[in-house]
Order: structure tokens, then sequence, then C-alpha cells
């Protein structure tokens, strides 16, 4: 109890140390110094380079550095000062856990897709459709093998899992040549190849922005938010139709 009492006063510590380093900077004429940024791979490769450009034209004094993380890691990283801000996300399945030294909010509601090589059996419930298939997943402990096996459990089976991958251009190139189906997000979606079905799932993925308490008003982080605001209202359309009833 001691101790629990302690993390709680650290914690206030903590938050009020941030605003005051957000207050300094703001205090300043150009923004400078080193923005530390995480970011799981779909936001990576579809969120981050517009966001990067912008900001960096708009903020040159300000070094940008990116580190691809899962967000399972992400709030342990933040926590510990060795990242200022972080692309994470939670789906309905899998709520983001609440941590009192971090704030989050939500940039973009996602949703979700079953991916094959052809169009489910019954569409009234396409991932049971699947269910004597093989599937392609992310790896142990990903909050996204985590979602997906979920999914599957509500519609009453355990996947069989042949492949393990993250990379989500890989997994949706296996499902093409027949290895297996899976369950993406939209932002996966983004450059499909050629032959791939998605059916839209009532699952929702939601990408958030999170960094340390205290740090809202930090010009650094108030900068990459509307970088990232933007990125995301310019976002394409998904890839392929989703499967139709016949």
């Amino acid at each position: 109890p001691v101790a629990r009492t302690l993390v709680a006063h650290t914690e206030a510590v903590l938050d009020q140390l941030e605003r005051a380093e957000a207050y300094l900077a703001a205090a300043g004429t150009k923004l400078t110094g080193t923005l530390r940024i995480g970011a799981f791979p779909s936001a990576a490769r579809a969120i981050l380079p517009p966001a990067l450009v912008a900001l960096g034209r708009d903020h040159p004094g300000l070094e940008l550095t990116v580190a691809e993380v899962d967000p399972v890691h992400a709030a342990d990283l933040l926590r510990a000062g060795e990242l200022d801000a972080a692309l994470t996300h939670d789906y309905d399945r899998v709520p983001q856990p609440e941590h009192h030294a971090l704030t989050s909010a939500v940039v973009l509601a996602e949703p979700m897709y079953l991916a094959s090589a052809r169009p489910p059996g019954d569409l009234d419930h396409p991932v049971a459709s699947f269910r004597d298939d093989t599937w392609v997943m992310g790896s142990p402990g990903t909050l996204c093998r985590l979602a997906a096996e979920r999914i599957c459990q509500a519609a009453g089976f355990l996947p069989r899992i042949r492949h393990q991958i993250d990379d989500d251009a890989t997994v949706l190139s296996l499902v093409v040549a027949g290895q297996g189906v899976t369950i993406v997000p939209r932002l996966a979606t983004m450059d499909p190849p050629s032959g791939l079905v998605l059916t839209p799932l009532p699952d929702v993925r939601r990408l958030r922005l999170t960094h340390r308490r205290g740090a809202d008003a930090h010009p650094a982080i108030a900068a990459f938010r509307h970088a990232v605001h933007t990125a995301v209202a310019y976002q394409p359309p998904a890839g392929p139709a989703p499967a139709a009833e016949s």
C-alpha cells in the first residue's frame, strides 16, 4: 500500500514536470529539439510519411526520430522517457488499458475486414465460414494477434494458425497465394494484391495518439498532433470492394 501511494505521488510529480517543460518550450521563438515517435507498422507506413513531411516543412529545427513499436510495448517506453509520443491502437475486443501516467486520444476509427482469396460461404457469419481453413496472423503477444483470435473465438472456433507474420503486405500476399485467411484493419488494405477479397466485419480498431500526461501543451506534441490529424484526413479509401452477395 505504501509503494502504491508513493507511485501515485511520483506520477503527479512527473505530470507537473511535463507541464513545466511544455511551458518552457512554448516560451521559445522556434520549435527545436528532438521528438521521438513510436508507431506500429501500418501507421508508420500510411500515416507517418505525410505527417513527417509536414512537420519538417513547418518546423525545420525539430529533429524527428521514429521507432517501430507494437502498442503492447509503447506505454512502457513512453513512461521511461524513451519515446515522446506514439501512435498506438486498440480494438473493440481488446480495449486499451488505463495508464495513469499517459493520456491518449483517438485520431481514427477504422473498420476491420476478413481478408481471403475467395468470398465467404456465409455472409451473415463470414468468419465462421472459414473455421476449417488455415489462418495467417501476427506474432504471439501482439494486439492484432489477440484481437483476431478473439474475433474467431466469438465465431465459435479457435483458428488453426499456419503462418505468423507482422508485415501487412506479406500477410495479404500469403492470403492471395492460398496460404490462409486473416483479419486486417483498413490501413492494411491501402495497396492490396490482386485477387484479394475483403469482407467487412462489425469490429473496429481505434488508432490513438498517446503521450505522457502533462505534455498536451508542449508545442512539439501539439505540432505532431496537428500533422497526424491532417494525414488521417487525407487517407485514400480501402482496397478492393468488399464481398457482395451473389
